[in-house]
Order: C-alpha cells, then sequence, then structure tokens
C-alpha cells in the first residue's frame, strides 16, 4: 500500500485549482484536468485514497493517485464537503433555504462514494460542526440536534436514529478515535451554574457519564482526543477577563480520562492565555504554548508531569510530525513566523526557519517536510507554497495569486515509511527553490527587545518595567522607579529642568531687593485690581496699575561661562557666551517680542544640529533654518 501512495499535495486558488507531486519532481500530477470556473473547496479522505472538489455546477470525486475522475454529482451551491474516515460516505453542505411549500430544506446530504447515490438528508443551519461525526471503523456516525445526541447506523441508514440521548444544556459533543468511542459533551455555564465536559460511553449511552468534571469561567471549549481515545484535552474559554489582566479572556485546560480514572487542571506557571496545545501521537505525552509573549512552551506526560521546559519565546503554535519523532514550535500571524524545530528523544534544536507571512502550517506524512502557505483573503500578497525540509533548507516554491487553500494529501501512518534512526541530507531543491534562493536579498536582523525611547537606549531597562515573572519590582515599590534624568544639555542646581541661556534658573532667583516677592495691585477706584492678579518678581507698579518691566539679569552661572577663557572653553559653552552677548541686551530692550525671537533662534541651533548629523528635515524646518538672519537682524534693531 506503501507503494501505491506516493507524496501529494493540493492547492486552490480564485483561478486555478492543482494537484501536485511531491519529492523530488514536484511535477502536476498527469491527467488531472483542472475546472475552468472557481473552485469553492476541496478534500482528501482521510486515507489519502480520494479527492474531491465543490464547484458552482457541482461535486467531483476522483482517484487521487492518476486523478481519475470517478463521479461528477449534479449539486450547485455545495459549499462544504467532508469524507468519512474510510472514505466510504461523502458528506455535503449547503446553505439553508426557504422551500416554496414551506417544508425544511435538507441542506446536509450523505452519498456513497462508490455509486453516487444519496443515502440521508437532514437540515442544518449551522455551518460550524456542520458534519456528522464517524467512529474509525464507520460503525456509527453521531449529530447533535438541540440538546440531544442522535446515533446512526451508516450502514443502514434507512433506519434512521438507533439510539439517542438527551443532555440538558449540552453545546457540543466530540466523538473520540479509537476502538472503544466515547462521546465528550461540553455544557456552558449559564444562569450561575458552572460549565461542565460530561463523557459518556457510546456502546452505551444510557448508562451513566463515565467520568465528568465541572468548573466556572468556561463560555467555550475545544476539545482534543488522544489517538487512542483514552484521554481528553479540553481548553475553557471566556470572551471577557474579570479580573482584567488579559485582552483575550480566560483560559484554563483540564486532563481528563474517558473511564474516569484521573482528572485534573494542567498548571502552568506563567500568566496569560493558552496560545495552542496539541497531543502527540503516541497518545504518552502532550505540549502547551502558554502566556503573555514571549509564550513558555511546556510537554506534559500523560499524569500532567513536567517532562520538558523549551523555555521562552515568540511561539503561539506548536505540532509534532505524524511519527512523534520531530517537533516544531512556531509564531505565526502577527507573529514573524520563526519556527524552531525539535528532536523529540534529544529534545535539542534541530533547525530554525523563517517562515515569514505564514498562514497555513502541516507536516508531510512522512514527517520530512513541512508545507508552509500564505493565503488570501489574510495577506493579499506574496501568496504561494513552501516547502521546507527538517533540517531548514527550501527545497520547492511555487508562487500561487490569490491562494485560498493548500495541503498534503493524508497518508495513514502505518502505509509511511519508517522515520530513519539518524535523520538524512536534504535532497537538491527543485528549480523553483533554486531560482527563489538565487533571487532572495539577504536580511540583516535586528535584535528583538522592548521599545526604548531614543534618550534611554543603550541602557539597560528598569526593573520596575518587567513584569513579576522576569524579575520586576513588585508594584508600589518606588526603589525600582526609574529617575529622571535630564538630556537637554542641564546647568547646575537647575534640577533636571531644561536649562535656556540667560534665563534664571529656579534656585537662582535673580538679584534685586524685591526678588522673590509677590506684588499685588492696589484697587482702583471701582474696587477692582485693575486688569491683572499678581505680577512676579521683577515687575514694579504704580498705583494707576501701568507697571515697566524689566528683563530677568543672566544668572551667576551664565555670567561665569561669558568671562571665562575663551580657549578654556567647550564648543558648547561658547555657544552659550555668544548666545548671551548677543541675546541678553536686546533682552534687556525688546520685552516680550524679543524672548520670542529668541526661541526661535534656540529652535534654529536645534535644527542645525540634527542637520550636521545627517537628519533629514522638512521643507518647512529649512524655510526656518533659512530665516536666521531677518532674526538676528530684529533682535539687532531691538537692542539699539
Amino acid at each position: 500500500m506503501a507503494s501505491q501512495l506516493s507524496q501529494q499535495y493540493a492547492f486552490r486558488a480564485q483561478k486555478s485549482l492543482g494537484l501536485v507531486n511531491g519529492s523530488p519532481s514536484y511535477e502536476p500530477v498527469e491527467g488531472f484536468q483542472a475546472p475552468s470556473t472557481t473552485a469553492r473547496t476541496y478534500q482528501y479522505s482521510p486515507d489519502g485514497r480520494l479527492f474531491a472538489t465543490a464547484l458552482p455546477s457541482g461535486v467531483q470525486i476522483y482517484q487521487a493517485e492518476g486523478a481519475t475522475l470517478l463521479h461528477d454529482l449534479a449539486l450547485p451551491g455545495i459549499v462544504e464537503i467532508q469524507f468519512s474516515p474510510r472514505g466510504t460516505y461523502l458528506s455535503t453542505w449547503e446553505r439553508p433555504q426557504k422551500l416554496e411549500d414551506g417544508a425544511q430544506h435538507k441542506n446536509l446530504r450523505i452519498f456513497s462514494v462508490s455509486t453516487g447515490e444519496e443515502l440521508i438528508s437532514f437540515t442544518q443551519k449551522g455551518q460550524e460542526g456542520w458534519d456528522v461525526q464517524y467512529t474509525i471503523s464507520e460503525s456509527h456516525a453521531i449529530r447533535l440536534v438541540g440538546q440531544e445526541i442522535q446515533v446512526f447506523s451508516p450502514a443502514d441508514w434507512s433506519k434512521g436514529v438507533v439510539d439517542k440521548l438527551r443532555v440538558e444544556g449540552a453545546n457540543s459533543v466530540t466523538l473520540s478515535p479509537g476502538l472503544n468511542p466515547s462521546v465528550a459533551v461540553f455544557m456552558p455555564e449559564k444562569g450561575g451554574q458552572p460549565a461542565s465536559v460530561k463523557i459518556f460511553s457510546l456502546l452505551n449511552l444510557a448508562a451513566p457519564p463515565t467520568c465528568q468534571k465541572t468548573f466556572f469561567g468556561a463560555e467555550k471549549s475545544q476539545i482534543k482526543w488522544n489517538t487512542l481515545g483514552t484521554q481528553v484535552l479540553v481548553l475553557t474559554q471566556t470572551d471577557v477577563d474579570n479580573t482584567n489582566k488579559s485582552y483575550y479572556g480566560q483560559t484554563g485546560l483540564y486532563l481528563l480520562s474517558a473511564v474516569g480514572n484521573f482528572d485534573c487542571r494542567v498548571k502552568l506557571d506563567k500568566e496569560g492565555p493558552i496560545h495552542d496545545f496539541t497531543w502527540s501521537p503516541n497518545s504518552k505525552e502532550f505540549g502547551v504554548v502558554y502566556g503573555f509573549m514571549p509564550a513558555k512552551a511546556m510537554l506534559f506526560d500523560q499524569r500532567v508531569r513536567t517532562l520538558h521546559d523549551f523555555g521562552t519565546s515568540f511561539y503561539n503554535h506548536i505540532s509534532f510530525n505524524p511519527q512523534s519523532r520531530l517537533l516544531f514550535l512556531a509564531g505565526f500571524g502577527n507573529l514573524a513566523g520563526k519556527m524552531d524545530i525539535f528532536d523529540r528523544r534529544s529534545l535539542t534544536r534541530v533547525a530554525t526557519i523563517d517562515a515569514v507571512n505564514t498562514s497555513y502550517c502541516e507536516w508531510s506524512p512522512d514527517g520530512k517536510f513541512l508545507l508552509t502557505a500564505t493565503l488570501s483573503p489574510r495577506l493579499r500578497v506574496d501568496n504561494g507554497i513552501k516547502i521546507w525540509y527538517i533540517l531548514g533548507q527550501l527545497v520547492h516554491v511555487q508562487m500561487v495569486d490569490e491562494l485560498y487553500q493548500a495541503g498534503w494529501r493524508p497518508t495513514p501512518v502505518d502505509a509511511a515509511p519508517a522515520f530513519p534512526q539518524v535523520i538524512p541530507a536534504p535532497p537538491t531543491p527543485s528549480t523553483a527553490a533554486a531560482a527563489a534562493l538565487a533571487e532572495a536579498k539577504p536580511v540583516v536582523l535586528k535584535p528583538a527587545g522592548a521599545y526604548r525611547p531614543p534618550g534611554l537606549r543603550g541602557q539597560s531597562a528598569s526593573s520596575a518595567y518587567k513584569r513579576d515573572d522576569e524579575g520586576g519590582s513588585t508594584p508600589g515599590s518606588g526603589s525600582a522607579t526609574p529617575t529622571r534624568q535630564n538630556h537637554r544639555g542641564g546647568a547646575p542646581n537647575s534640577n533636571g529642568r531644561r536649562y535656556v541661556p540667560g534665563a534664571a534658573l529656579p534656585s537662582s532667583p535673580s538679584p534685586g531687593s524685591d526678588s522673590g516677592k509677590r506684588v499685588k495691585r492696589k484697587p482702583g477706584k471701582d474696587g477692582k485690581e485693575g486688569g491683572k492678579r499678581e505680577q512676579q518678581a521683577g515687575v514694579q507698579t504704580n498705583g494707576n496699575g501701568n507697571g515697566a518691566a524689566h528683563a530677568p539679569q543672566p544668572t551667576e552661572a551664565a555670567q561665569e561661562t561669558v568671562n571665562a577663557d575663551p580657549g578654556a572653553l567647550d564648543p558648547a559653552a561658547k555657544k552659550i557666551r555668544n548666545l548671551n552677548k548677543k541675546v541678553c541686551p536686546a533682552l534687556l530692550a525688546g520685552g516680550r517680542g524679543c524672548a520670542d525671537a529668541f526661541s526661535q533662534l534656540k529652535a534654529i541651533e536645534e535644527l542645525k544640529e540634527k542637520q550636521q548629523r545627517g537628519e533629514r528635515l522638512e521643507a518647512t524646518q529649512v524655510k526656518k533654518i533659512e530665516s536666521e538672519a531677518e532674526i538676528r537682524k530684529e533682535l539687532a534693531a531691538l537692542g539699539e
């Protein structure tokens, strides 16, 4: 059987649909005639024998090996299709419609793949969880209708419902794989009652549940069985976090045994949402990625004992290869697309792949390749497929405009070749991959880290900005609060404030008998204060309310700077000296208008410094520099 199933992948785009052979040729499958119309979806059967696609006019079923057309079903309007585990039945779903005679629209239909005959139909309004669920042997099929679990016998669909169970408040059901199937039923919290999960044996639904667990803070759930169907992981979620700690709501992870001999909450040591979790195909361990970014990745056994800590990084996805020999941790979506591949035996990193803009990623059935795809409508540029070897080499590239779907052809694990003890050397890249590598420009990797303003770059971050789990200080502790630093050329006794040459410092009041005092205006004849409520020191007023403004005298520090030896001054002091010589006389005579002109000169000096450092200035800033001569001429006129 292994020789009959070759490596193959399929893709669906706005204007194309294709089947492509895998390594080493990566050539289109001979004999496949792509439809002229846009396909709505495609599906492989779980055993990899069949391939089906939904077109506006109907559904076509192919033999995957050789792309031989088996059936062309005239079923317009089909939106979703799905095979049963052994490829015996094909389910189709279309949007519900109102019929003229008032009867219910049977929009979920099941067909025989061998004959193309319709076997049974149902009314299914919602698209989420629309298909029936089969046991691995296809001996039973179940579906949830309202709060009732209905059981069918696919060998004889005409019997209708052969067994049923009503579960009050049931929101979703998940059928386990394995030879002893069980049904996990989730009931969300409602009316103050806690949420719960109950597990029933499919072969004895009337019996009490074999396992049940209740918990608060669960409006939605995600249930994943292990391959043997003996244990189940339940991820609970709420849309809103009542503690206001997370934008993503509250999450919790629980492990339950199908027979009821073990249940436990998976305790995670980092605050934040659970990004992803998955079982290993060997059913003995599972991995979890959780916590605020950078997230933490952990490996647990079937008794929730820690096996390995992968540390923290920008991960939000974890996946094992079908042989359980390798696993990868990656950051997709709004993350950079970095993928780290680990050897499960040695728990060492095998390779790192930079798969930027990845929307979908999947292991090949033989566990040696990874298919990554950039899909529309999430990203409408650089759509295409890339295939990577497990040691990190890019072996194939296929760019496809408006790519909607891509994926490997499934192959049962027992039909796939065994994974080698030693990872072999990478294969030769395809022509398309070699051309893409030749055209690729070297990417300069910038060190990742938190944003820091320019004035704090090159310095270690204060512990006040770190979380508690990263060694930060306890909230409310003032010892770790960063102190304000002066980055604008401070002066002695300026207390971190910006120093303006020629202006009075807060700790050095201007000399004079009225220094530091507030002089209040005498009330006029009408009892009012005559316009101004208070005047600062250095402004003298008379009884009529007319005052003569006196400009502040240069400070002692500024005078020392001016009188210092020119040869002993640094460039900054020289600039202060020159500004004091030119501007201070003008300030004494010009008043407020001169102060405005001085602030403009200061701004011009800052723009000149930027220009000397090579920074790009806007046109308005360049024009402002050009006006310096005119401003200085006005200051000179005011000082005469």
